[in-house]
């Protein structure tokens, strides 16, 4: 099951993501748009269009979610792999499961190394 919806997700991920289907999107508002003189732009005229947009927004979110979702876990393995075979710094590895406050604190480690390393440039430069 979750190899198809997966495959599914991608499929239609795919799809919507193309200029054609934006351009079918925006023919199908224009069409309602110009359809509401002949129906007087009643109450079931406009809901017509609000149902089907809720409807389809409503999907989307799940397999827009799910595409993110397995291209973040795809993309940090690959950032794991890579610090795993370039450095010593097997720290960094697995550091998207921590909370917030761990995370922020290697970022603050980060930073200041990298100052202190540009400090250490300039030092050498002069």
């Amino acid at each position: 099951m979750e190899r198809a919806f997966g495959n599914v997700a991608n499929a239609v991920a795919n799809a919507t993501g193309r200029p054609a289907c934006f351009l079918l999107c925006c023919l199908v508002v224009i069409v309602w748009a110009v359809s509401g003189p002949f129906f007087g732009f009643s109450d079931t005229w406009q809901l017509i269009i609000n149902t089907g947009t809720t409807i389809i927004t409503f999907l989307m979110v799940f397999l827009i979610q799910n595409t993110q979702n397995r291209d973040g876990a795809a993309i940090q393995a690959k950032l794991d792999e890579l610090i795993r075979v370039s450095s010593g710094h097997n720290s960094f590895i697995g550091i998207e499961h921590l909370p917030a406050s761990e995370v922020e604190g290697f970022r603050r480690r980060c930073e200041a190394a990298a100052r202190h390393h540009d400090e250490t440039q300039r030092r050498k430069g002069k």
